[in-house]
């Protein structure tokens, strides 16, 4: 099967949540790395016209969208299997997999993720306190729902690493570097061992902010 590619920039959520995939699935890929300030420039316009990460390239098939190449990736990777067979826990990894890109990213993640991570990090700025202040009612109800979605259960949609636990795994591991995570998580500790579990995994370790910064150092 031909190599695949993957289009993203160095600790991107989205891009960890493809890398993870594919480590899943054991297949082998390469990470072509994007530089943060070239998102709008023509040559990346030309592989996602909307200036987003993560694009993925296989045997000259080229796709955008983080659900949509995850789901590509189970269909042709079936082996192991990262979408329940149940259609209960198969619907509720789709709907957790929404609320990742509508109500955690767009948000929670957005917002603190950058402010406490991604610009003090990698641009040098002071994080916007009053722009943090005023995400944190809809973090604590993301944070919220997803502790109740999860409930005593290994992972996200049940017993077994699916989808969503890819597509939110990063996200929350972005939002734990934030002082903001111990109290969003105080009174939700299954959140906080649900983490732990996962970032316990091969996939997980191998596709770290520093792992990929190595990837894209080789690339």
């Amino acid at each position: 099967m031909s190599e695949f590619i993957v289009h993203s920039i160095p600790g991107s959520p989205f891009g960890r949540a493809v890398l993870i995939a594919l480590e899943e699935k054991g297949a082998r890929y390469q990470l072509r790395p994007v530089a943060p300030g070239t998102l709008r420039l023509p040559e990346h316009l030309s592989l996602h016209p909307f200036g987003r990460v993560p694009v993925l390239e296989h045997g000259g098939f080229r796709l955008y969208e983080t659900g949509a190449i995850l789901r590509y990736l189970e269909r042709i990777l079936p082996a192991p299997a990262l979408i329940p067979p149940d259609p209960h826990q198969a619907a509720r990894m789709d709907q957790l997999m929404n609320i990742n890109d509508w109500y955690l990213f767009q948000g929670p993640g957005m917002v603190i993720g950058f402010q406490r991570v991604v610009g003090p990090r990698l641009m040098g700025i002071a994080p916007d306190e009053a722009a943090i202040e005023a995400v944190l009612p809809k973090a604590h109800a993301v944070f919220a729902e997803l502790s109740a979605l999860l409930g005593r259960q290994a992972y996200l949609a049940g017993d077994a690493f699916t989808l969503a636990d890819a597509l939110v795994a990063p996200q929350m591991d972005f939002l734990s570097m934030a002082p903001e995570w111990q109290a969003l998580t105080v009174q939700r500790s299954n959140l906080v061992e649900w983490l732990a579990r996962v970032n316990a995994r091969p996939s997980l370790r191998a596709t770290t902010w520093e792992r990929q910064t190595e990837l894209a150092r080789a690339a």
